[in-house]
């Protein structure tokens, strides 16, 4: 089984860019789509570490979205319990809960963004060629006024605080709540 983590990538980018969309046309959603693309995708090395674990996520899955929907307030079933859209219930169990918890924490925290890249290094994830995340470590003003909702601390609290402390605890700083 390959070890790749792109449906959990692409499910959790989408879930993000749909929660928090961009402000803005075409050229700014492509730009809040890249920076959620790259939180998500450090987030998902980190939580994934080796091509094992990525393996055994695809295998079982990885839990979808329905405790983030509620937290987001997303509107995603009937009165009744079904689900409207099939092919939205197909995506939305590819988001992983943890990996967009822990993406909401390096969109609003630049250090701990950069932390987990350090946190990266020597990853099976990123042997061979460094990845490049400047947008996620970097944002210009065109990237921050693009994703202004991706990227703003008080929408992104709830979904952030859900796994705040093991994403702490995996980059080695303990469990104190940045303040």
């Amino acid at each position: 089984m390959p070890a790749d983590l792109s449906p959990v990538i692409a499910a959790t980018t989408e879930w993000l860019t749909r929660s928090y969309p961009a402000c803005g046309g075409a050229l700014a959603s492509a730009l809040c789509e890249a920076q959620a693309r790259q939180a998500v995708t450090v987030a998902a090395w980190l939580r994934y570490p080796t091509a094992m674990d990525a393996a055994l996520v695809c295998l079982a899955g990885p839990g979808g979205s329905g405790r983030l929907d509620r937290i987001g307030g997303a509107d995603t079933g009937t009165e009744d319990g079904t689900e409207r859209d099939a092919d939205d219930a197909a995506w939305r169990s590819w988001v992983d809960e943890v990996v967009a918890s822990w993406a909401a924490c390096l969109l609003t925290d630049p250090a701990l963004a950069a932390d987990a890249l350090a946190g990266l290094a020597g990853s099976e994830h990123v042997l061979g060629t460094p990845p490049d995340f400047r947008r996620l470590t970097a944002p210009d003003d065109h990237d921050r006024e693009a994703a202004a909702l991706l990227r703003h601390p008080d929408l992104l609290a709830p979904v952030a605080a859900l796994h705040h402390g093991p994403l702490l605890e995996r980059l080695g700083r303990g469990r104190a709540l940045a303040a």
